[in-house]
């Protein structure tokens, strides 16, 4: 690899670092088709070399999160030990799927959660709720009630969806956090990072075992994320909620769209 390929491929990690972080997502649903698509990988190890980025990404912004006292350090390690049964059991799942079916798979869902953000509305917490509260190092107060029990559940469908596609599952627990567990969109957002960072070691690291990172990828473009997702995190504290929400709902339609197209070429 060139000394300009080598720049290139850390300063597309910084882009995806910040962007991610900023939205919560953790840029997974932007690494897959990129490595897919553009380095012409195998999905396996786009979807595991996408996963150690996504570690990288996730861990570096939860420290940012962390400081800012946004993480819901209860709810986060309750829905983290939920993932990782499926995150292992993804690993499997991915690699026996075709190419085009796993390409469509992926365009679908993030259309499917794009629409949902879309909706613009969230669901009523149940009288049995949890009340929480969450004050940041800016001393705002986050109110809310949670049905936890809920996120245990959908967390280990999290776990394997993240598995399964690459994309870490921030792209289905933040839309899930904000929209069924009603969380305030900066609370969902640092929350979901914290438990993605824990989620997509463990699918990475069954990945390696098997075989399916690309090791210089991970180094180069990881190096670049980490510098990325501290922008991100701080980026986040001047933007609005509404306007994370829907700059995670387009990116997602478009990146599905995109994704979809693939597959119908390679049917």
């Amino acid at each position: 690899m060139t000394a300009v390929a080598a720049a290139e491929v850390v300063g597309l990690g910084v882009a995806i670092g910040a962007f991610g972080t900023l939205i919560g997502a953790g840029g997974g649903f932007l690494l897959v088709p990129l490595l897919l698509l553009l380095y012409h990988f195998s999905h396996p190890t786009a979807v595991g070399t996408s996963l150690a980025l996504v570690f990288l990404n996730a861990a570096s912004g939860t420290v940012a999160y962390l400081r800012q006292r946004r993480v819901d350090l209860s709810l986060g390690g309750k829905f983290a030990a939920a993932t990782i049964p499926g995150a292992v059991a993804g690993a499997f799942v991915s690699r026996s799927l075709s190419t085009s079916t796993f390409s469509l798979a992926f365009g679908v869902i993030l259309l499917g959660i794009a629409v949902v953000l879309a909706w613009g509305r969230t669901m009523a917490p149940s009288r049995r709720a949890d009340l929480r509260r969450v004050v940041d190092v800016g001393g705002q107060a986050h109110a809310y009630a949670v049905d936890a029990w809920k996120g245990v559940a959908v967390s280990f469908v999290v776990g394997l969806m993240s598995s399964v596609l690459g994309i870490g599952g921030g792209i289905v627990h933040v839309p899930f956090l904000i929209v069924v567990l009603s969380l305030p969109v900066h609370v969902a957002t640092a929350t979901s990072h914290f438990v993605l960072s824990i989620s997509s070691f463990v699918g990475a690291a069954t990945f390696y075992a098997l075989g399916d990172v690309d090791v210089p990828t991970t180094l180069l473009m990881g190096a670049g994320i980490l510098v990325g997702a501290q922008l991100g995190a701080r980026a986040s504290l001047r933007a609005g909620a509404t306007t994370i929400r829907l700059v995670l709902a387009v990116s997602l339609a478009l990146v599905g769209l995109r994704m979809i197209l693939h597959a119908v070429h390679l049917a």
